[in-house]
C-alpha cells in the first residue's frame, strides 16, 4: 500500500490520537544498543537521509478538516526539516546503562509536536565499552509494531558491508498544502470509499448466503464476548492509579533459547511463557508492597496483529487486542503456566478477536466524536491492568554502517491510569525486556526487573527437572542466573558457580522443613517400606532388632585401666548371621 498525500487515517490510527493527553503520551520506540563507535553526525544524517524515501509518511504530518468534519489526514509537509528530527547527545560520565536508561526516560516522557512529522531520532554517544545508541521516538497513529519492525530493515543492512545508495534520486516535492475546502472534499471521499468497501462485501455476502450466515454469527458472539468482558472488570490494583506525564524505564536481558525451552519441556508458546513470566513478576511485586494476592487474577492487554503478507512494508495500524490472563496467585510457575496455556488456547478459540475486527471496522464508519468515545473504552481501566506486547523481530543480526546491532529494546505507552507497560521484542537469539512506568507511581520497578529473571529460573528449573528436579550434572543453569538486568552493579552479576548447587541441596520449601524437624522421630523397628511378606518372628535377627528397641542402659564408669579388646570374630558371626536370615525374610 503506497503512503500517499491526503491518506485518510484509519479508526484505529486515530484512536491513538484521541487517546493522547498531557499524562498519556501515544508514542512508542526503541533504545538500540551497537559495538564500535559512534558515526559522524553529518554521516549518520546522510544515511537517514539515502534512505527516507523508502518511508514517505516520516516527511508528512497530519492535518484535521474544519470542525472536525472528518478523521485527520496525513498531507505532506512542505516545510519538512530532517535536522529536526534528529538529534545528537552524549551521555555523562561514567556513560554506563544507568544513565543510558535515564536519558531513554526523558525522551519517553516528551510529547511529539503534531505539527511536524511525527518521529524523532537520537544518536547517543559515550556509552561504556566504546559502544553508541539510537533512541527512536515515533506515535503510534503511524506504526505499530510489526510494520516497525519492517522500517528496521530500510535503516539496517544485512551484512557489515553497507547496502550501496541510490545515487540517481529525483529531489522530494512536497504537495502544496490543502485548503481547508480539500480536507473536507479529501475526507468525504474517504468515507464514501470506506462506505462503499463495505457495501461491495455485503454484496459479496448476499452471494454466498451459507457462508455470510456463519460469518455473521461469529461476529455476533465475538462482540457479545466483548460485552461480557466488559462487564466483568479487571480488578483494582496499584498499577491503575492516576500517572503523571514523567517515566522511568528498566531494561531486562534474556534468551529466546530459554523461553523455547520452557514450551518444549511444559507445553504452550512463547507468548504464553511470556505471560507466565510476567505474571510471576507482578506477584512478587505485589508482595513487596503488602498487597494480598489469594484469588487475584491480573488482565493483560496483549495486542495481536492481524497483518497480512500483503500488507508488510505499510504504516498504519493492523492490530486487535485480546486480555489474557495473569493469574498472580498461582504459586507454582508450573500450574501458573497450564493455567495461561488454558487460558489463551480459550481466547485464540473464542470470537473476541472477531468481534474486536467488527468494531474496528463498524468504527471506519463512525464520525470522530463517536470515534473518540469508543476509544475510550478500548483504554478503559476496566478491561485490563496493564499492556503486554511481545513483538517478533527479526532473527538475524543487523548493521548500520558496519556497526553491529547487539540489544533492541521496546518502549510501548502508558494509557490513562495505567502506570506500567511492558514490552517484549526478540532479536538475534535475544528476548529483551523494556518495562516503561510512571516516574511518580513506579519507583520501585526494579522489583519487577528482577521478578522477571527469578520467574524465569523457576521455569527453567522445572523445565529442565521435569517438575523442578534438576538432573544431576547439570552445567547450565549457574551461567544462565547469572544473567542479570543491565542497570544492576557488576558485582551482583558475578556470582559463583556453586551457589546453584549449594542452592539446591536445600529443602524445596520452608514450611516442610519445619514439619519435618517437628515431627516424632520414627522408632527403630518401623519400616522405611512396606514388605511384600511379614518378618519372621523367630531367630537371631529378631532378637538384634529386640535388643536395639531396648533403651539404652548406663554406661558404667570407665575403668581406670583399659579391658581386653573384643572378640571381633564373634561380631563377623553375628553379622554374617543377620545378613543371611534377612536375606531369607525378602530384605
Amino acid at each position: 500500500m503506497r503512503q500517499q498525500h491526503l491518506d485518510r487515517l484509519t479508526s484505529i490510527d486515530a484512536s491513538f490520537l484521541h487517546q493522547e493527553g498531557r499524562s498519556s503520551h501515544m508514542h512508542i520506540g526503541g533504545v538500540l544498543v551497537f559495538d564500535g563507535p559512534a558515526p559522524s553526525f553529518d554521516r549518520f544524517a546522510d544515511h537517514v537521509r539515502s534512505r527516507l524515501h523508502l518511508v514517505p509518511r516520516y516527511r508528512q504530518k497530519l492535518a484535521v478538516p474544519p470542525l472536525q468534519a472528518g478523521r485527520p489526514l496525513w498531507i505532506d509537509d512542505p516545510d519538512f526539516n530532517l535536522d529536526y528530527h534528529l538529534r545528537h547527545t552524549a551521555l555523562p560520565s561514567p556513560g554506563g546503562e544507568e544513565q543510558l536508561l535515564t536519558l531513554a526516560a526523558r525522551i519517553a516522557s516528551q510529547q511529539l509536536d503534531r505539527s511536524k512529522p511525527l518521529w524523532e531520532m537520537w544518536l547517543v554517544e559515550g556509552l561504556d565499552d566504546g559502544r553508541f545508541t539510537l533512541i527512536s521516538k515515533t506515535h503510534h497513529s503511524l506504526v505499530d509494531g510489526i510494520s516497525g519492525v519492517d522500517l528496521a530493515s530500510v535503516l539496517f543492512d544485512l551484512t557489515p558491508e553497507p547496502a550501496p545508495g541510490q545515487e540517481d534520486l529525483e529531489p522530494w516535492h512536497p504537495h502544496p498544502e490543502p485548503s481547508p475546502a480539500e480536507l473536507v472534499l479529501a475526507g468525504a471521499v474517504g468515507a464514501v470509499e470506506a462506505t462503499a468497501g463495505l457495501a461491495a462485501r455485503a454484496v459479496a455476502a448476499a452471494a454466498r448466503p451459507g457462508a455470510s450466515a456463519g460469518l455473521l454469527r461469529d461476529a455476533l458472539e465475538g462482540l457479545g464476548e466483548l460485552v461480557w468482558a466488559g462487564l466483568n472488570p479487571a480488578p483494582e490494583t496499584p498499577l491503575n492509579v492516576p500517572i503523571g506525564p514523567h517515566r522511568r524505564y528498566a531494561v531486562v536481558r534474556q534468551q529466546l533459547a530459554d523461553y523455547k525451552l520452557v514450551k518444549d519441556a511444559l507445553g504452550g508458546t512463547v507468548n504464553d511463557v511470556v505471560l507466565t513470566v510476567v505474571s510471576g513478576a507482578l506477584a512478587a511485586w505485589l508482595r513487596s508492597r503488602g498487597v494480598r494476592i489469594e484469588g487475584l487474577e491480573m488482565r493483560a492487554l496483549v495486542p495481536v496483529s492481524v497483518r497480512t503478507r500483503d500488507q508488510r512494508g505499510a504504516l498504519g495500524n493492523r492490530l486487535t487486542v485480546m486480555r489474557g490472563p495473569l493469574p498472580v496467585y498461582i504459586e507454582d510457575p508450573v500450574s501458573r503456566l497450564r493455567f495461561v496455556r488454558a487460558a489463551m488456547d480459550g481466547l485464540k478459540e473464542s470470537k473476541q478477536a472477531i468481534g474486536a475486527a467488527t468494531l474496528a471496522a463498524v468504527n471506519n464508519l463512525a464520525p470522530p466524536t463517536i470515534l473518540a468515545q469508543a476509544s475510550r473504552l478500548n483504554f478503559s481501566t476496566r478491561l485490563f491492568n496493564l499492556i503486554v506486547t511481545n513483538i517478533p523481530g527479526p532473527q538475524m543480526p543487523l548493521y548500520m554502517g558496519g556497526r553491529r546491532l547487539r540489544d533492541l529494546f521496546p518502549v510501548a505507552f502508558l494509557p490513562e491510569r495505567h502506570a506500567l507497560a511492558v514490552a517484549i521484542m526478540s532479536y538475534d537469539g535475544n528476548l529483551d525486556y523494556g518495562l516503561l512506568g510512571d516516574y511518580d507511581a513506579m519507583p520501585d520497578m526494579d522489583v519487577i526487573a528482577s521478578g522477571i529473571e527469578e520467574s524465569l529460573t523457576a521455569l527453567l528449573a522445572a523445565a529442565r527437572g521435569r517438575g523442578g528436579r534438576r538432573p544431576r550434572g547439570s552445567a547450565e543453569r549457574p551461567a544462565r542466573e547469572r544473567r542479570r538486568a543491565p542497570s544492576r552493579p557488576e558485582d551482583e552479576r558475578r556470582q559463583p558457580a556453586s551457589r546453584p548447587q549449594e542452592e539446591r541441596r536445600q529443602p524445596a520449601s520452608r514450611p516442610e522443613e519445619e514439619e519435618r524437624r517437628q515431627a516424632p522421630a520414627r522408632p527403630a523397628d518401623t519400616p522405611l517400606l512396606p514388605t511384600a511378606r511379614g518378618r519372621a518372628k523367630r531367630g537371631p535377627a529378631v532378637e538384634m532388632r529386640a535388643r536395639a528397641a531396648r533403651p539404652p542402659r548406663p554406661a558404667p564408669d570407665p575403668p581406670s585401666e583399659p579391658g581386653p579388646p573384643p572378640d571381633r570374630r564373634r561380631a563377623d558371626r553375628a553379622r554374617r548371621t543377620v545378613d543371611s536370615q534377612e536375606a531369607q525374610d525378602g530384605r
